[in-house]
């Protein structure tokens, strides 16, 4: 080949590399809001342990961040916000079914 180097395989199928790179970002930042998704759930084991005091403390916690996100989403917030809303009732329910269970 002497001091040329031979085309790589997607210069061969026309690809880009800036658009990978592109890609890989876009991929790197949908598992990013995926994992923040994951963190507002809360495990009914582990709220069987708090007290009732810690238990409504999660729960105005939590119905403060389900306003903000309803917020969002009447300004034209993000899909992972969208989706962070179920995640976010659906916790409230764990703490208020806990919360009653102890009463």
């Amino acid at each position: 080949f002497g001091s040329r180097r031979p085309p790589g395989i997607l210069a061969l199928r026309g690809i880009d590399p800036s658009d990978l790179r592109s890609a890989r970002a876009a991929r790197e930042r949908q598992r990013e809001r995926d994992r923040e998704v994951e963190m507002a759930r809360v495990k009914a084991y582990e709220l069987r342990s708090k007290t009732s005091k810690e238990l409504l403390k999660e729960l105005e916690d939590m119905k403060a961040e389900l306003a903000t996100l309803r917020v969002a989403k009447v300004s034209g917030g993000a899909a992972s916000k969208l989706a962070k809303i179920k995640v976010v009732r659906k916790s409230i329910a764990r703490i208020l079914t806990v919360y009653n269970q102890k009463q």
